[in-house]
């Protein structure tokens, strides 16, 4: 893996942020810390696995020059906690007020301001997380007034149930 990302980075001379999913080309923090020091132009990663521990791992271990960044939509108030210098992730586009509103009270301290939006933006995670995702998050955009389009074929719209679970979840988090 250190010789493809070296290729990569010679190849293009762009920056490149890793992305880490499990499970198709998962990378150990260890792995990923080789390829950070041996690597310049890799500069940081989206990591999606799942595991707070496996994520404080790579937090404790990665050089401070490299952006580690959140892709579990269930865990950012941890990770932002462990460190995470960001998120990329479907929830920041379903959510977009209250994903921002929970990084800036995580970095004001106002963990009880992030524990209330962490527990309404899990909702939300919640109702969406299906195999259709990127059209629940749609959906989720369009309920709140931003003309997304329909999900490319064959994915198919969110059905009834799973439309009034996300309407459900939005409530807390667009009242506000």
């Amino acid at each position: 893996m250190v010789e493809h990302f070296r290729a990569i980075a010679e190849a293009t001379e762009t920056p490149i942020i890793i992305y880490n999913v499990v499970p198709w080309t998962y990378l150990s923090p260890e792995l990923l810390c080789r390829i950070f020091e041996e690597v310049p132009g890799v500069v940081g990663v989206k990591q999606s696995a799942g595991d707070l521990k496996l994520f404080a791992d790579l937090m404790e271990k990665a050089p401070a020059n490299r952006m580690i960044y959140s892709a579990v939509d269930a865990l950012m108030y941890p990770s932002y906690m462990l460190g995470a210098h960001g998120s990329i992730a479907a929830i920041l586009t379903a959510a977009p007020h209250a994903s921002v509103t929970l990084w800036n009270a995580v970095k004001a301290g106002d963990h009880v301001e992030a524990k209330a939006l962490h527990g309404k933006l899990l909702a939300l995670w919640n109702a969406m997380a299906h195999d259709n995702l990127p059209a629940c998050v749609k959906f989720a955009q369009r309920h709140q007034g931003i003309n997304t389009g329909q999900p490319r074929a064959p994915m198919p719209v969110p059905n009834g149930v799973q439309r009034r679970a996300i309407i459900a979840a939005l409530e807390p988090l667009t009242s506000e």
